[in-house]
């Protein structure tokens, strides 16, 4: 889904145009990938791990783009990437229609200056335009600022799951289930 851009100012008066991102971006959001994974424990992956191709990455980025309830949304400041946030349906049945994931990361250093709010809140409104009736995501359970994001904009905390994530050092993070009804 493409969407006409969006200009916000955050917390600090920094101007942010909130965009649809395009295939030219798959370079940006790769290496973004790759940084905010070593910045945080909090995703999914280690750094080593982001082995996407440019070419699977522009693919991914099309996906999106022509589909009708889908949308990666990116934030620029300066034209420079500092973050995006996704709506995905979650299963291309009709018993999951109503339901769509939602994630979103930010550079450690825009992280706490009303971005990424802005960002959810953009990715809500369309979620709720496009239909879906529930939005859900995943966060670790040690991402205390995230969380009292998503308690802000109205998500519950539904479920855990134990041991979610096994680091190098041996240790586990558990993770929530968190559902907000759109």
């Amino acid at each position: 889904m493409i969407i006409e851009p969006i200009t916000i100012k955050d917390k600090l008066g920094i101007t942010v145009v909130l965009r649809a991102a395009a295939p030219e971006d798959a370079a940006d959001l790769i290496q973004y990938l790759k940084v905010t994974s070593g910045e945080t424990p909090y995703l999914i992956r280690e750094p080593e791990e982001i082995t996407i191709t440019m070419e699977r990455e522009t693919a991914f980025i099309q996906e999106k783009i022509d589909a009708e309830r889908e949308l990666l949304l990116i934030a620029l400041v300066d034209g420079k990437h500092v973050g995006n946030c996704s709506l995905m349906g979650l299963m291309p049945y009709k018993r999951y229609a109503h339901r769509c994931s939602v994630a979103i990361a930010l550079y450690q250093e825009y992280c706490g200056c009303g971005i990424g709010k802005a960002m959810l809140q953009t990715v809500l409104d369309i979620a709720v335009r496009v239909g879906y009736e529930q939005a859900e995501l995943e966060v670790a359970s040690g991402n205390t600022g995230a969380i009292a994001l998503y308690e802000k904009l109205g998500f519950k905390k539904y479920g855990t799951f134990p041991d979610n994530m096994k680091y190098p050092d041996g240790t586990y993070m558990d993770t929530y289930w968190m559902m907000k009804k759109l």
